[in-house]
C-alpha cells in the first residue's frame, strides 16, 4: 500500500487523460515526505486505479445547468486512498492537500467550463485482518 481507487463518470474518457492522471496521482504519492524527511509511502507499493462508472446519478441529472444556459453533462471524479496504520494526522492533510492539488490542476480547464465534482478521501486500514503480499516489485526498489 497505499492504493489510489478511482471512480469517474464515464462522460471524462473523452474530456480528459485519465492516464496521465493517474500518473500524476501516483507521482504525487511517491513525493509525499513525512516529518523526519524519509519517503511516506513505498515506491514498490504505489498503485493507481481507475474506473469509469457505465451508469451514475449525479445531482438534478443537469436540469440546473441547462436552466443557467450551460452544459448538462456533469461530471464527477472520486479518489480513495487506502493505506495502512502508522502515518501522523499532518502526513495525512499534506498527503490529501498534495492529492486535491494535483487532481484539480489535472481537471482545471473542465472546471473552468463545465460543471464537475470532485472529491479526495484517504482511509487507514485500522481492521485488517489479512494482508497477504507476494511482490517483487518492493526489491527492485530497496537497494539501499
Amino acid at each position: 500500500m497505499p492504493h489510489i481507487v478511482m471512480n469517474y463518470s464515464a462522460s471524462l474518457e473523452s474530456k480528459s487523460d485519465i492516464q496521465l492522471l493517474c500518473h500524476s496521482l501516483a507521482d504525487t504519492l511517491l513525493a509525499q515526505r513525512a516529518e523526519d524527511g524519509s519517503q511516506v509511502f513505498p515506491t514498490g507499493g504505489v498503485r493507481v486505479f481507475a474506473y469509469p462508472a457505465a451508469h451514475c446519478a449525479i445531482a438534478d441529472g443537469g436540469a440546473a445547468a441547462m436552466e443557467a444556459g450551460g452544459d448538462s453533462d456533469y461530471g464527477f471524479v472520486y479518489i480513495n486512498l487506502r493505506m495502512g496504520l502508522g502515518r501522523s494526522p499532518l502526513v495525512h492533510r499534506k498527503v490529501g492537500d498534495a492529492l486535491l492539488a494535483s487532481a484539480s490542476a489535472h481537471f482545471d480547464p473542465l472546471f473552468k467550463r463545465g460543471h464537475l465534482g470532485l472529491t479526495v478521501q484517504i482511509d487507514e486500514s485500522p481492521g485488517q485482518v489479512y494482508d497477504g503480499k507476494r511482490s517483487t516489485l518492493h526489491p527492485l526498489f530497496n537497494k539501499s
